[in-house]
């Protein structure tokens, strides 16, 4: 039961009608190469470092619950962006989608007697990772929302 509605969670945050208003997918699909690339403001990341960031910590996360150790780099997965290209940005948005369901596929064949199995390194339960996921992609929706507000 708690698992369907995990995946009922990761739907609607990434293409539904989530409680905060708003879903990754409807807040990125108007969004241009160019746009994603712009850093709007000083010293912060661009709308696609933030989804390249995103992707990362999704498949970082879903390996951990699947059993590997993962060494986070320093960068936090923040790269800069090199090739600013509409293609490249609709590749990013094409690998955001794939790493979604890959995640709806995990939780699909997820026994639920796996929530209380912790993570070695840090000693969280995948429970904890699971909704850590979900509320960190939510923290950084915000801010592509926010900047997304600076584009018009």
């Amino acid at each position: 039961m708690q698992k369907e509605k995990l995946i009922s969670l990761f739907e609607k945050l990434y293409d539904g009608y989530p409680w905060l208003g708003v879903s990754i997918k409807s807040t990125l699909q108007d969004i241009t190469a160019k746009q994603a690339s712009t850093k709007y403001l000083a010293n912060c990341n661009s709308i696609w470092e933030i989804v390249n960031h995103l992707i990362s910590w999704k498949i970082n996360v879903l390996q951990r619950v699947q059993g590997e150790v993962i060494i986070t780099p320093h960068n936090n997965y923040i790269e800069e962006i090199t090739n600013t290209s509409e293609e490249a940005w609709q590749t990013t948005m094409a690998r955001l989608e794939e790493v979604h369901h890959e995640w709806l596929d995990y939780l699909k064949a997820f026994d639920e007697a796996d929530f209380d199995k912790t993570y070695p390194p840090n000693g969280m339960t995948y429970y904890e990772h699971i909704h850590g996921i979900i509320q960190h992609d939510a923290y950084h929706l915000g801010q592509i929302v926010l900047l997304a507000k600076g584009i018009n």
